[in-house]
């Protein structure tokens, strides 16, 4: 079997998920990880048996007079991997791009990046085969996963000729604290529409989509209120069926187990999943309703999350790992145990 050499650039939110992940696939090997700050993350990774780079020589000795063993800088990584996956915070991986590049090396970028940091924007549901044997990709942002996931799940069975999304934003991620408290609801922006719907069409050009967003005081989820004309006139349970048998989308009814939040699917996930993670789309099954080819439904995304199986699927788009959609997802989705019982 091949195995495909992978080095993340970044040890935050995304990097050390995706980290966990890449050591889940039998086609994959973690040779190491960068990391900016001599902090607690590092001495976990050092821990887990990862190796960590530094970005230049300078910094070795910082993290060697915190005991934390360095193996080299960035430089170095990119002599020893096939495919590095940009975490860096957003907007800097597009300072790596050039050297990536320089040292020949397939490239995943992340969804806070601009759209020309890459080939192509990603997302496995809608353009895997697109993304074969590219040079670099960028896996759209959590809101943007979430909205495609659907709207090509949707799309493939009925046709989807228009969405309209009002993106509830939470304000930070958990660990976060430069943001301070916050206490307001805040547009964002306040014109309409939003980013997430140009976003959306990276990947999806002939899409008619608007879409409008808030940033509410919550660290847990977003929320989107998704409403979309189809092209054929659906039932309610058309949009069931259709959304139970789909991979990365998971329905919740409220009536049958009580979650009507995001706290307490967050609860619920802390029980079952590493970190509480919530890899799936969360579609709120009481919510969906029908009139005609008009479709609206509420859904929720771990943004901690929602788009490590992405990544996964990126490095073996960009490696011809997998020739389709389907065989990729059937790998990674077994080996991050996608759609095992919540409750």
């Amino acid at each position: 079997m091949l195995v495909v050499r992978v080095g993340i650039n970044g040890y935050g939110t995304i990097g050390k998920r995706v980290a966990h992940a890449v050591f889940l696939q039998d086609d994959m090997e973690l040779i190491g990880v960068v990391k900016k700050t001599p902090d607690y993350a590092a001495f976990q990774a050092q821990r887990a048996g990862i190796g960590i780079y530094v970005i230049k020589d300078d910094d070795i000795k910082k993290f060697e007079e915190k005991g934390i063993e360095v193996k080299g800088t960035l430089n170095d990584l990119l002599s020893k991997v096939d495919v590095i996956v940009d975490a860096t915070p957003g907007g800097t991986g597009a300072k790596y791009r050039d050297l990536y590049v320089s040292k020949g090396v397939k490239a995943i970028f992340q969804g806070g990046e601009k759209p020309n940091v890459a080939e192509r924007s990603f997302s496995t549901l809608c353009n895997y085969e697109e993304a074969l044997n590219k040079n670099s990709l960028r896996v759209v942002s959590c809101n943007t996963t979430g909205l495609l996931r659907l709207i090509c799940t949707l799309h493939k069975t009925f046709g989807v000729e228009s969405v309209r999304a009002v993106i509830v934003r939470r304000a930070a991620d958990p660990k976060e604290i430069k943001r301070g408290p916050i206490n307001a609801i805040v547009l964002n922006p306040p014109t309409i529409p939003s980013h997430h719907g140009e976003d959306v069409k990276e990947v999806l050009p002939w899409l008619d989509i608007i879409t409008a967003a808030v940033v509410v005081p919550t660290t847990l989820m977003h929320v989107h209120n998704v409403m979309l004309k189809l092209s054929k006139t659906v039932t309610r349970e058309d949009i069931i069926s259709v959304l139970e048998e789909s991979p990365r989308i998971i329905l919740v009814s409220s009536e049958a187990t009580g979650i009507r939040s995001t706290a307490e699917i967050i609860e619920a996930a802390r029980e079952v999943r590493k970190r509480g993670d919530v890899p799936e789309l969360v579609v709120f099954e009481d919510s969906i309703t029908t009139r005609g080819n008009e479709l609206m439904l509420f859904q929720a995304i771990h943004q901690e999350s929602i788009v490590i199986p992405e990544n996964i699927d990126a490095i073996r788009a960009v490696t011809g790992l997998a020739p389709t959609a389907e065989a990729t997802i059937s790998i990674t989705d077994s080996s991050l145990g996608l759609k095992a019982p919540l409750w």
